[in-house]
C-alpha cells in the first residue's frame, strides 16, 4: 500500500469517531467491540475492503463521540487505561462507569473510544462549598476566585488530579 493510498482511505467521520487499526482487528471484532454491525462499518467506511485492513489504517467507527453522558462527560480511551484506572483518575467507581456505558466491554477498550465518565459522588464539604469544572479551570484560578489556596482545594479533595480537571467535575472548595 503507497502512502497516497493511505491518505485516501482515512474516512471522514462525521457522528463517530475515527479509530485506528491495531494486529487482530477484524470488522466483526470492532462491531462487537463496539456494539454495532458489520453492516454499519461498511456502511461507514465506503472503498475500504473489510478483508484487507491494515495495521495503522484509520477507519470510521460510527458511534456517537458526543452522546448524552447525565451528570459526567465524555472520555477518550488512551493507552493502558481501564475501567479502574479512569475510575481512580476521576474519583468514581467501576461500577458506576459500567452502569453509564451499557454494551461496552470493559475488557475490550480500545484507544481512541470514547466512554461516559460519570461525576464522582460528591465528597463531603463540611464548612465549604461544592463547585463544578467549567472549561479553562484551573486549581490556581479557582483558589483565587473563592480566596482559598491550591493547597487547601486539594487537601479537601483527596485525589484531585490537578492537571487533568475535566469539566462537570464537582470539587469541595473549603472555606
Amino acid at each position: 500500500m503507497t502512502d497516497k493510498n493511505k491518505t485516501r482511505q482515512i474516512p471522514s467521520c462525521p457522528g463517530g469517531t475515527l479509530y485506528t487499526i491495531i494486529p487482530g482487528d477484524s470488522y466483526f471484532g470492532l462491531a462487537k467491540r463496539f456494539n454495532i454491525t458489520v453492516q454499519q462499518l461498511i456502511a461507514a467506511n465506503p472503498g475500504t475492503d473489510p478483508q484487507n485492513l491494515q495495521i495503522g489504517q484509520q477507519i470510521c467507527i460510527p458511534v456517537p463521540t458526543t452522546g448524552t453522558c447525565p451528570g459526567g462527560f465524555l472520555y477518550v480511551i488512551r493507552a493502558g487505561d481501564t475501567y479502574y484506572s479512569i475510575a481512580r483518575r476521576f474519583g468514581t467507581v467501576v461500577p458506576a462507569i459500567i452502569a453509564a456505558n451499557p454494551g461496552v466491554n470493559p475488557d475490550r477498550l480500545a484507544i481512541g473510544q470514547s466512554i461516559c465518565v460519570p461525576a464522582p459522588q460528591p465528597v463531603p464539604c463540611p464548612g465549604g462549598r461544592f463547585y463544578t469544572i467549567v472549561s479553562g479551570d484551573t486549581l490556581y484560578s479557582i483558589a483565587r476566585r473563592f480566596n482559598t489556596t491550591v493547597a487547601a482545594i486539594t487537601a479537601a479533595n483527596q485525589g484531585i488530579n490537578p492537571n487533568n480537571l475535566q469539566p462537570g467535575q464537582v470539587i469541595c472548595i473549603p472555606v
